[in-house]
Formats: structure tokens, C-alpha cells, sequence
């Protein structure tokens, strides 16, 4: 099962990278514009394989409440 592995921050700047990735592609008229939907893709779906490997999260995690002595 994919667990989500990446964060609100990660997620924005994967979607600001992918959109400025197609943008350019575009307006070059180059192929390699379509590589903007691989950060467009991990931000839609929350997860990126590359982080697995490593045990790599950027998810916000909460803190455990201490015990009270």
C-alpha cells in the first residue's frame, strides 16, 4: 500500500516545477516539457517512489503527548 510521503510544501513546489516544466516545454516547442507531468503526477497522488528507498517522508508528523508525571 502507498502511504502519502509528501507534504503540503513538497506538493506546492512539485506543482509550481511541473507546471514551469510544461510551460517551458511549450513555449520552446521541445519534448522534454512532458517530463512536467512526473512532479505533476507525485503531487496529485501524494507519494514519490524515490523517497521509499530511503524511508524519506515530508509529511508533517504530530507529536506523541508525553506522559504526565
Amino acid at each position: 500500500m502507498m502511504n502519502a510521503n509528501i507534504g503540503n510544501v513538497d506538493r506546492l513546489i512539485r506543482l509550481l516545477l511541473g507546471v514551469a516544466i510544461l510551460a517551458a516545454g511549450f513555449a520552446f516547442n521541445a519534448w522534454w516539457g512532458v517530463l512536467g507531468i512526473i512532479p505533476l503526477a507525485t503531487a496529485a497522488i501524494r507519494w514519490c517512489p524515490a523517497y521509499v528507498p530511503f524511508g524519506f517522508s515530508t509529511c508533517a508528523t504530530t507529536p506523541s503527548p508525553k506522559a504526565k508525571h
